[in-house]
């Protein structure tokens, strides 16, 4: 088991960096594409549909995000978009969490699905954007949800429940504590200030996210990073939820040895929207 996680890593890996590197932006978010595309057919299965109707749905995807990039959104700021995005990720997943696993399935399932289109839709809107920004901006959005996930377990692992009282959502995800919670957002504030050392040290051309966010107040950055890394919280425990209703371990086994696309991704699907939305607020009020 241990060895096909490690041979499906390095493939990833290497595709991934191939067109995160290369000199156009076009194979990177050709890429995204191809697994949002793959993420909604994991969604329509996990919401009880067969996999030739979760083709479709995947379909669906892929059409409203050709669509987009066709009518040539990338290139526009979408600061509407993302603020409409970040309403719906904290309202929806705040009412989802609370209604916890049970009360998923009480969800129309027509509104299942459309939602997960969308969430998908949104996320590649944000990544291919942040992408045409520059790779140093991405790299950092996105690294913030490895720190996040990263100085969340070693936390959780050394201090859960010697603080608190009880797990963050042990219906949903039972290893889960407040206090992981808590080290990840001390680990993304730690992540935020050595990337802008960073920048500042090698005069990147392209701000980070993190560059972005101080250069309209430090105040700024540490609530963001703050929200951000509880976001992405909220992604990782929605998609958990969502499984445990449908009795899946994984979303998929399309990635041996790792599940599926969505469990690669779930805390990406709130936190780049969102971080598209506080970079283009931050622009909006500089400009």
């Amino acid at each position: 088991m241990l060895k096909q996680r490690v041979i499906t890593a390095l493939i990833l890996l290497a595709i991934v960096i191939a067109a995160l590197v290369y000199p156009s932006p076009v194979p990177f978010i050709a890429l995204a594409l191809v697994m949002m595309t793959a993420a909604a057919w994991e969604w329509g299965r996990l919401n009880g549909l067969s996999d030739g109707v979760s083709v479709g749905v995947g379909a669906a995807c892929l059409a409203l995000c050709g669509a987009s990039w066709a009518a040539g959104w990338l290139a526009l700021p979408l600061t509407g978009l993302w603020m409409a995005a970040g309403l719906a990720w904290v309202l929806g997943g705040a009412a989802l969490l609370r209604a916890g696993v049970a009360g998923w399935p009480a969800v129309p399932r027509g509104l299942r699905l459309a939602g997960g289109v969308l969430a998908l839709w949104l996320a590649w809107l944000a990544v291919a954007q942040a992408r045409l920004v520059g790779i140093n901006f991405l790299l950092s959005a996105m690294a913030l949800v490895w720190a996040a996930d990263t100085f969340a377990y070693f936390s959780g692992r050394a201090f859960g429940l010697r603080f608190s009282k009880g797990k963050l959502a042990p219906s949903i995800s039972p290893g889960k504590s407040w206090e992981g919670v808590w080290g990840g957002m001390v680990g993304v504030l730690v992540l935020a200030l050595g990337w802008i050392a960073l920048d500042r040290w090698r005069g990147a051309d392209v701000p980070s996210l993190y560059s972005t966010l101080a250069a309209a107040g430090w105040w700024l950055l540490l609530l963001a990073c703050i929200f951000l890394a509880a976001m992405s919280v909220v992604g990782d425990l929605v998609e958990s939820l969502v499984k445990r209703s449908a009795g899946a371990k994984d979303s998929s086994q399309l990635l041996p040895g790792h599940g599926g696309v969505l469990d690669r991704i779930d805390a990406l699907l709130p936190t780049l929207p969102l971080a598209m939305m506080l970079a283009r607020l931050v622009s909006t009020t500089s400009a």
